[in-house]
């Protein structure tokens, strides 16, 4: 247990801007620079800096470290080569989501697998049994900043001398290149529903990497309450709201398009299988469109004719799309277009069904 919350290498410089901070699992997270409306439209129509160096990085290194990634997921990394990014599902021997994790292909030999829980470190290793590989917890070691907006390859280009053009999505570059005075990595991941990178950095550059980011005025820090309403509009999903971990099953939140179930042997591989075989999955990841102003609870109930059919998950209030939402609903409500109601604190609100990325839905915008 954590008595003292844990400061970012970006902590200072962010302190001096005026943000505010709030304790999360352990860790101080930027909530916001107190314009959470400007902050979301920085992201939207220029360029925007948040750091997120309390998500969970391990470093796994040994003749095994890829073969190692591969049991512990949903989804195939044993052919990617190096510079590859892999986006599945982490799950239990029950077939049950533990995490959805972020991997990152530097050869078979090494491997930096992002997961949002601490206390992963058994399940990793215990899993890993047997193979030639080390699993270190390097959370602190490597700070990081998603840099996010439809201007971010013209300013981050400025600072390197790569062709950024030529990095596709979800690649990133495997050896540090040298951003004004200090060497990141760089990956062209984010989570925002724009084109974006992110990039790493040992502590003792991460003040000069922020500070040569933001030097030109361009570039507005943000903190989680603007990305929340980001992740929300993409359809972006996050666990202990959109799934429980331990108990949602990947097919709950959509999570077939980042799986590879067949002709692989992974931990929970033969229960997931299973439960493939036993039919339609019978929950289904949505959003809602609620008519009116009124923010519903995180959790509140959506029926369909006065029956209950889901929980809206994440809901918030969109400066673009109105109020809006992220569901969990029956297979048989969660079709677009379907009417429904949600909860509110004094009755309910009529909304729509849709598809789960109310914004850009064909995620083209990130993949500009």
């Amino acid at each position: 247990m954590i008595d003292t919350p844990v400061h970012s290498a970006f902590h200072h410089v962010q302190e001096e801007l005026g943000a505010e901070f709030g304790d999360w699992d352990g860790w101080l997270w930027t909530t916001g620079f107190g314009d959470r409306a400007g902050e979301y439209a920085a992201v939207r129509d220029g360029a925007g800096i948040w750091d997120c160096s309390a998500l969970i990085k391990w470093d796994f290194h040994g003749p095994d470290a890829l073969r190692a990634a591969d049991r512990l997921i949903a989804n195939d990394v044993l052919a990617y080569g190096p510079g590859r990014v892999r986006y599945t599902a982490l799950l239990d021997e029950h077939g049950r989501m533990l995490d959805d994790a972020t991997i990152y292909v530097f050869g078979p030999d090494h491997v930096w697998f992002m997961t949002n829980r601490f206390d992963l470190a058994d399940h990793l290793r215990d899993v890993s049994a047997g193979l030639a590989v080390t699993i270190d917890l390097v959370v602190h070691e490597l700070p990081h900043v998603q840099f996010q907006g439809p201007r971010t390859r013209e300013i981050l280009q400025r600072h390197v001398d790569v062709d950024l053009a030529k990095l596709p999505y979800f690649r990133f570059l495997t050896e540090p290149v040298t951003v004004g005075p200090v060497p990141a990595w760089i990956a062209r991941t984010g989570l925002s529903g724009e084109i974006g990178y992110e990039l790493f950095v040992r502590p003792e550059h991460a003040e000069q990497l922020w500070r040569t980011l933001t030097a030109s005025g361009e570039v507005r820090p943000y903190g989680f309450d603007a990305l929340d309403i980001l992740r929300i509009e993409a359809g972006m999903i996050l666990p202990g709201y959109d799934y429980t971990p331990g108990e949602s099953s990947p097919f709950d939140i959509n999570f077939e398009r980042f799986m590879k179930l067949d002709g692989r042997d992974f931990h929970g591989g033969a229960a997931i299988r299973a439960e493939r075989a036993a039919g339609e999955p019978t929950l289904r990841l949505a959003s809602l469109a609620i008519e009116g102003d009124e923010v519903p609870e995180v959790g509140a109930e959506v029926t369909l004719n006065g029956t209950p059919v889901g929980t809206a998950t994440s809901p918030t209030a969109s400066p673009r799309l109105g109020t809006i939402a992220l569901a969990i609903l029956d297979r048989a409500s969660a079709t677009p277009g379907t009417r429904v109601e949600v909860a509110l604190a004094g009755g309910s609100a009529a909304a729509t069904v849709g598809e789960p990325a109310r914004y850009d839905p064909d995620k083209r915008r990130p993949r500009a």
